[in-house]
């Protein structure tokens, strides 16, 4: 991939990394399943009792490999909506590099791209508070 632009290689990569993890999720839920029943519980959820901003996102994940979206935004909605970005995203920044165009790095966000996320993130905690998860 040396001869290739920048960003035809971000865009090859993150389409590979994003067709990976979908498939991964479709064809093998069970092991989702498995690695989910080892993982440890939310330290902050488990010392304080109180949901960190990721929580749910596990159980989210296993979710969409059943392709249970309205499972998915229950459990974490920030989540899954980043999970559905990452792979569409990715799908379309693969499609982008095979045709020579690929995806530029982004550097930073402009200030109301940030305080959106901000927001985002602080509304999904909220979510979690109120849901009781």
């Amino acid at each position: 991939m040396s001869g290739r632009p920048p960003a035809v290689q971000l865009g090859l990569l993150w389409g590979a990394a994003a067709i990976s993890a979908g498939a991964l999720a479709l064809v093998a839920p069970g092991l989702l399943r498995r690695v989910a029943h080892v993982l440890p519980p939310c330290p902050l959820n488990a010392l304080a009792g109180i949901p960190c901003p990721a929580c749910g996102s596990g159980r989210a994940t296993l979710a969409l490999a059943r392709l249970d979206l309205p499972g998915a935004f229950a459990w974490n909605p920030l989540f899954t909506v980043a999970a559905l970005a990452f792979v569409l995203g990715g799908v379309a920044a693969l499609v982008l590099s095979l045709t020579g165009r690929g995806v530029n790095e982004p550097r930073t966000l402009p200030g109301p791209a940030r305080a959106a996320l901000v927001l985002a993130v602080a509304a999904n905690w909220v979510w979690l508070f109120v849901d009781g998860r």
